[in-house]
């Protein structure tokens, strides 16, 4: 068989469309590759994203140091919100900071935690439903992908829902970094603008909590700010990193799985027929085509993986969906099986990254897939062609037009 050839732009729209056979013609001819372009290694295999995940010590997630290095101290004051909001992010912090704030925040979103929210999270998602009573065709990821995620954590850190079309705004902004929209050439400053107006609209709601706590995410910020363990920024930034991961990855998680159902209709009705699947099949939509295709780290010091050497300083572009899809690992990697188990995927990362917010990711895609596939018959695409974000991080659809006509 012929190599296919390897081409270092992340950005094209074939790349865009199918992440997963690019990436499957790395894993099998370069599975450590240096990517010129892009200005680092590409990582698809599962033993190496899974050791670079997991080995903190040796591969950082301090994004802001490497941007400031990148960018210097005129940079850093051009960016301003980026380095002193998302630099705040825990998922951007090495220990200490990340444990400190991580420790705050792993009861709330624990399993056991997250499982009381069950009954609200189907009340949302049959009120969302109902909303769409009468219509043979709609939009998933703009009238039902995007509203459960968003509506749920708005929820639970006591922000007003009325105003979820400016947080859905402001958070798209910020994804234009986040997720590396390499093809925004003002990404870094359309994220400052989403960043300061949610920063502005968040401190107001942060100091009525200080005068009337009550029961929500907010609170328990403010809660821990007074106590001396957060910095008023890092609460404005953990509310607001809250919100953006809170509904972000789990959209497109949604739509996604709606997406593979849509295109194996057998599992649809398999699905409706056997909700008791509903827990694996989640974990298999994640492993699947999961939200987030890549992730980045930085090598602190020179380490070996696969057969390369990896220098100190060296950016490192984890293959989530491609260490997914390793037929090293999964048995049939590029099948679609809801009863899959063990599925041991790597959508969520791993080691003290992994995701804060999966239980309740789980537990949200539980109850709309339940809800869909149980009211719904198999839905068809109402749309010749499907259009993805152009971002090296996220796997999000545009739109997703389906009709049950």
């Amino acid at each position: 068989m012929n190599a296919h050839p390897i081409c270092d732009d992340l950005m094209t729209p074939e790349v865009m469309g199918d992440p997963h056979t690019y990436y499957r013609h790395l894993r099998e001819q370069d599975p450590v590759h240096w990517n010129e372009r892009w200005g680092g290694w590409i990582l698809t295999r599962y033993t190496e994203v899974l050791q670079a995940l997991t080995d903190a010590d040796t591969f950082s997630s301090n994004r802001m140091a490497s941007l400031e290095q990148e960018l210097g101290a005129c940079g850093r004051a051009q960016y301003a919100p980026i380095f002193d909001m998302v630099g705040n992010w825990a998922v951007f912090l090495d220990p200490p900071d990340h444990t400190r704030i991580r420790r705050l925040l792993n009861n709330r979103f624990s399993p056991m935690s997250v499982e009381q929210y069950r009954p609200r999270v189907r009340a949302i998602v049959k009120k969302l439903l109902a909303d769409l009573d009468g219509r043979d065709s709609f939009d998933m990821v703009r009238d039902f992908a995007y509203l459960v995620p968003l509506t749920v954590i708005l929820e639970l850190l006591g922000a007003p829902a009325l105003d979820r079309d400016l947080i859905k705004h402001w958070s798209e902004q910020i994804g234009t970094f986040f997720f590396i929209r390499a093809d925004e050439p003002r990404r870094r400053e359309i994220a400052c603008e989403g960043i300061t107006a949610f920063a502005e609209y968040l401190r107001p709601l942060i100091e009525e909590r200080r005068e009337n706590p009550q029961l929500d995410l907010i609170s328990a910020l403010v809660g821990a700010e007074e106590q001396g363990n957060l910095s008023t920024d890092e609460v404005v930034a953990t509310a607001m990193l809250m919100v953006f991961g809170g509904h972000e990855t789990t959209m497109n998680l949604i739509a996604n799985g709606t997406l593979a159902l849509i295109e194996h209709p057998a599992e649809w009705m398999r699905l409706k027929e056997q909700p008791e699947l509903m827990e694996t099949a989640v974990e298999e939509f994640l492993r699947y085509d999961g939200s987030v295709k890549t992730t980045v780290r930085w090598a602190k010091q020179d380490v070996v993986l696969g057969d390369k050497t990896i220098k100190a300083g060296d950016r490192l572009l984890l293959g989530l969906s491609a260490a997914n899809r390793d037929p090293a690992q999964f048995e049939n990697p590029d099948t679609l099986d809801l009863a899959r188990d063990p599925n041991p995927h790597l959508a969520f990362g791993y080691g003290i990254h992994i995701c804060l917010g999966a239980p309740l990711a789980r537990l949200e895609a539980q109850e709309a897939f339940k809800a869909l596939t149980q009211n719904y018959p198999p839905p068809r695409l109402a749309a010749d062609e499907l259009e993805y974000h152009p971002a090296v991080i996220g796997r999000a659809l545009k739109t997703l037009p389906v009709t049950f006509k």
